[in-house]
C-alpha cells in the first residue's frame, strides 16, 4: 500500500506495536552451555517488545499491544517494560492455562541453542475486543511482526487492527519474524504474510523469510521485488552479507559492520527498531538502514536483547568508530 505522506506521519511519534513480550533466561556467565549452567540472568524478550524498547531508547513515543498470563511471569514483563519507559496500557492479562513466551538462550555462537516454550501462548490470544479498545487517532504508525499471524484469534485481531490502520490513514510496518513452529505449514504462512504486505508501508525481512513469502524458497527476491511496486519501502536481508532496502524503484545495498559477536540472537528486532528510530530522528532512508545495521551490531556484542539495545549516542558512537563493510553478493 503506497502512502505518500508515511515518512511524515512517522515523524508525528506515536507507535502502536503489536505482538508478543516474553522472558527470556541467559545461562551465566556468558559462554555457559544450558545443560551445564546452574545460574541464570532473566531480560525481557519477544520480538514486539524487543522493537518497543528498541524505539524508546531512540526517542520513540511507544505503546504496546499483546497479550501476557495473568501470572508472576506475565507481571515481570509488564514490569520490565515499564523499566524501559514503553507505555503498557493496552496490555491484557489472560485469565486461563496460557503462558507467556519463555526462551533459554545461550550467549554463545558455536552450538549456539534458543529453547523457546510457546505452547498455549498468552500473546496469540489477542483478540478484536483488545482492538477494539484502542483509540486509532492516538496513534501516526503501526508495526507489528508475524507471529501475531500465525494463528487464531490474533491473526484476525492483527487484520483488525491493520484494517482501522488504514481507515485512518496510518502508515503500515511488518517484520515479517517467521517462526516455523507457530504456524501448521510454511504455505499457510506465505498465504497470510502475501495478504497482510499488501496493506504494509514498509516490510523488513531476511532472505529465509522473503523465500516463505514467496513459498519458494529461490523466488524470495523476486517476490521482494514485485512487492515494491506496492509498498513504499521493501528490506531485504542477508544476514552477514548485507541488505538490500528497494526504495521508489531504486536499491540501496549495504554490507555490515563486522564485529565479534557473543549471541545471534536480537539482530533483527535492533534492526527494525532503529532504522525506524532514524526515520522518526529525520535521518535518510540509507543512513536509517545503517542505523540499523548499526545497532544489530552492538546487539549482538551484548547479553539479553532487551537490554542490548542501545541509545543514539552509542549507535553514532559506534558508528564513527567502526566501518560498514561492502555487500557481499
Amino acid at each position: 500500500m503506497k502512502n505518500n505522506n508515511f515518512l511524515e506521519k512517522i515523524k508525528e511519534n506515536n507507535f502502536l506495536i503489536v505482538g508478543r513480550a516474553g522472558i527470556d533466561i541467559y545461562p551465566d556467565p556468558p559462554g555457559t552451555k544450558t545443560e551445564n549452567a546452574t545460574n541464570f540472568v532473566t531480560h525481557l524478550g519477544g520480538s514486539s517488545a524487543n522493537i518497543a524498547v528498541s524505539l524508546t531508547k531512540l526517542g520513540g513515543n511507544c505503546k504496546l499491544l499483546t497479550s501476557v498470563s495473568d501470572d508472576a511471569l506475565g507481571r515481570l514483563a509488564i514490569n520490565q517494560l515499564y523499566s524501559y519507559s514503553v507505555d503498557t496500557s493496552l496490555i491484557t492479562f489472560k485469565k486461563d492455562e496460557s503462558r507467556i513466551s519463555f526462551a533459554v538462550v545461550e550467549s554463545t555462537i558455536e552450538d549456539h541453542q534458543s529453547i523457546i516454550y510457546r505452547n498455549k501462548a498468552s500473546d496469540l490470544l489477542m483478540s478484536n475486543e483488545d482492538i477494539d479498545r484502542v483509540n486509532f487517532d492516538n496513534f501516526s504508525c503501526l508495526i507489528f511482526t508475524g507471529t501475531c499471524l500465525a494463528s487464531e484469534p490474533s491473526r484476525s485481531a492483527t487484520f483488525h487492527a491493520i484494517n482501522k490502520a488504514k481507515l485512518n490513514n496510518i502508515p503500515i510496518i511488518l517484520d515479517i519474524d517467521y517462526r516455523p513452529y507457530t504456524w501448521t505449514s510454511s504455505k499457510e504462512a506465505s498465504e497470510v504474510y502475501m495478504l497482510a504486505s499488501k496493506s504494509c508501508d514498509i516490510l523488513i525481512g531476511n532472505d529465509d523469510e522473503f523465500g516463505v513469502l514467496a513459498n519458494n524458497y529461490d523466488k524470495g527476491m523476486q517476490t521482494a521485488q514485485n512487492l515494491s511496486k506496492e509498498i513504499s519501502i521493501v528490506i531485504y536481508k542477508k544476514g552477514e552479507k548485507g541488505s538490500i532496502t528497494i526504495f521508489e524503484g531504486n536499491q540501496i545495498i549495504k554490507g555490515i559492520f563486522p564485529v565479534k559477536a557473543l549471541k545471534p540472537t536480537g539482530a533483527g528486532d535492533a534492526f527494525m527498531g532503529a532504522f525506524i528510530g532514524g526515520l522518526l530522528n529525520n535521518k535518510g532512508i540509507e543512513e536509517s538502514v545503517e542505523y540499523g545495521s548499526a545497532s544489530a551490531a552492538i546487539v549482538v556484542t551484548k547479553v539479553g536483547c532487551a537490554p542490548a539495545m542501545p541509545l543514539q549516542n552509542e549507535i553514532e558512537d559506534f558508528m564513527k568508530s567502526n566501518k560498514i563493510n561492502n555487500y557481499i553478493d
